[in-house]
Formats: structure tokens, sequence, C-alpha cells
């Protein structure tokens, strides 16, 4: 069985972050967020995983290389223009990649138990397609799927109207990529100019195919918006295990990951998590549901459920920092005595004086 991992996107809805990087490459916890995915294949034991890359796919060759570093090989696909998940699927049938059954993971999802459950059921069912379902609260954001007597019988992409509340969640398994190649070249550009998924599914259901589903057990999220990319933080957060391999002199209270090398002077309270040369002074206080990624300094200040990203320092003496993203490089300094919360969403090496 192979694996293909789809990371083409712009991700338009994390601007200003994503115009010096793929959202793909956003580092949560550690590691980046479409290592996520690949980790869900290779535990289902997949040692052949494509890629399909466009926006910035250079810096995600550069950050995964061949995936000996997972064990695994890594190919490499091209979607130049993006042209939906359908078209990036036809491009690992067109490639010559996808030459047996496989399963697409979208390189921005991350369910919270995997998906190993899910590859037990498609081949107990011996369906030629199988995809999972979760329920969401404003089904037009997502693909939905209309369900009479527990079968799948329509699948429709971002409703205007409340049809159903079961969202298509970004795990799709296939069978047969000649059936798929076959069903890929009946289809048309939708309304948004992409060929999308669930027209080449439903090729599948129109004519008798079987397409089988699962619903999706603990969370899902798909991290396209500001708000998803916090949300997947105290999600990720809150299922850690406290481990300490760095220095600890100031205090750590609740459930805490201290990576390597870093210096803990000031006061972590859990659940959080502290990267590698990360280096929290003794009048900083990072606040509960907060990530800190390798090698930032956080000088001074609070700082609660916020994502700071790599090489980052934060100075900012009594005030907070909450609800935030601050990207790469970035610089934060209050030079007045400003008591009270402050909300940021800033990109790569931005500099921010208050």
């Amino acid at each position: 069985m192979k694996g293909l991992v789809l990371a083409a996107g712009e991700g338009s809805r994390l601007r200003p972050l994503t115009f010096s990087r793929p959202k793909h490459l956003i580092p949560l916890l550690g590691k980046p967020m479409i290592q996520y995915p690949i980790e869900d294949l290779i535990s289902v034991g997949i040692q052949d995983i494509g890629l399909v890359i466009g926006y910035f796919g250079d810096m995600i060759k550069e950050a995964l290389g061949d995936g000996s570093k997972f064990n695994i090989r890594i190919t490499y696909i091209v979607q130049e223009k993006r042209l939906g998940i359908a078209h990036a699927i036809y491009r690992g049938i067109e490639e010559n990649f996808l030459d047996r059954e496989f399963i697409v993971y979208l390189g921005d999802n991350i369910l919270s138990n995997g998906i190993a459950e899910y590859v037990t059921l498609w081949y107990e069912e011996g369906s030629d397609v199988h995809i999972l379902l979760a329920k969401v609260k404003d089904p037009r954001y997502f693909g939905v799927a209309i369900l009479r007597d527990n079968k799948v019988v329509k699948l429709v992409e971002k409703p205007k109207e409340p049809i159903s509340d079961m969202a298509v969640v970004g795990v799709y398994m296939f069978r047969d990529p000649d059936l798929v190649e076959k069903a890929f070249k009946t289809l048309k550009p939708s309304w948004r100019g992409e060929y999308e998924i669930t027209g080449l599914i439903q090729w599948f259901i129109d004519r008798g195919y079987k397409v089988t589903y699962s619903t999706a057990s603990g969370w899902w999220k798909d991290v396209g918006t500001y708000e998803g990319l916090l949300d997947a933080i105290y999600l990720l957060l809150d299922r850690i295990e406290p481990r300490t391999k760095g220095e600890i002199e100031g205090e750590v209270k609740g459930r805490v990951i201290v990576d390597e090398n870093a210096i803990v002077k000031g006061v972590v309270y859990g659940p959080a998590y502290i990267g590698n040369n990360v280096v929290i002074e003794k009048n900083a206080v990072v606040e509960h549901y907060t990530t800190i990624e390798q090698a930032t300094k956080i000088v001074s200040g609070s700082i609660m459920r916020s994502l700071v990203m790599d090489f980052s320092e934060i100075n900012i003496n009594k005030a907070r920092l909450i609800n935030s993203v601050v990207g790469s490089y970035s610089h934060i300094t209050c030079s007045k005595e400003i008591h009270g919360d402050i909300k940021l969403a800033i990109s790569d090496y931005s500099k921010v004086y208050l």
C-alpha cells in the first residue's frame, strides 16, 4: 500500500504567515504540521509516501528530504496549478507513483487517534473506496455526506444549505488507481475551478461500487485558519505526557514538555510545550495551552493560548500575549508599563514595538 500526502496549497487563510512558508511547515509542538499525517501513514505500515507539492515546494523538500530520517521513501510530485484534491490525486497517477491501493491524507489535517482502526475496517469491508466522516457545526466549509441506511448516497462540496452535518475528513482510501483515473477523466471543474474530491468519489457511488465510511473517533482538525491553528495546539497539548530534557531553575506546574537544552528560569503552567534551546527568563510566565518553538527567548511578560515560532524574542514587561500566533525570527518589545492583554497574528521576521 502507498500513501499520498497533499501539500501544494497556498494557505491563503493563514496569510500573512504563509507569505514566507507553506502552512504545512508551521511547527506544532516541535515538528512541522505535515509530519503528523506522515507519522499516521507510517503507523499503518506504509513506507512509500508521495508528497504532492507546489507552493514553496522546495522548502518542503529541504525539510523532509528523501524520507530516510523516517525510515521511509518519499517521492515528490509537483502540482503546478492548484486544481483541487482530485487533480492532486490524478497527478500521483500521472507520475506512475500510484500503482496499487493507496491512502490519501491532506497535509493540514490532524486526527487525534490516527487512522489504524479505519484502515482495518476498510480491509474488512473490502470496499473500493473508504472515507472518514465527522460531525461539524457549520457544514458550509466542508464537503459533506448524505447517508441513508448507513450508506453514503451523495457527497456535496461546501453546501449553501445545511443538508448534512457529516463532513468528509481529509483521509481517503482507494483500492484501484485505474478506476480512480477513469473517474477523474469524467470530471469537470466546479464553480471554484477545481476538480473536487467529492465529485471523484460520487462517480464510484453512482456506478454501484462499494463506498464505505467510518465516523472519526476522537477529534479531527483541519488546520486552515488562525483559529484552527490555535485549536490544533490546544488539542495536541491536551494529550501530552510531561517530560523534562532541559534545565529547570524556576517553576514548572502541570503537564509540561521541556525539550533538550531548554532553560526555564521563570514559571510555566501546563499544558505547555517548551522547545529545544528555548530560554524562559525569570521575569517571564508561560501560561496554559502555549507552545514555544525552538531557540525562542521569552524575556518578560506572560503568554497564554498562543504559538510562538522558532528563533523569536518576546520582551513585553507586564503585558500579556494571548490567543496569538507569532512567526519565526520575530521580535516583540514593550518599552512602557502596559498592563492588559495583547493579541497578535504576525508573520516571520516581524518587529513589533509597543
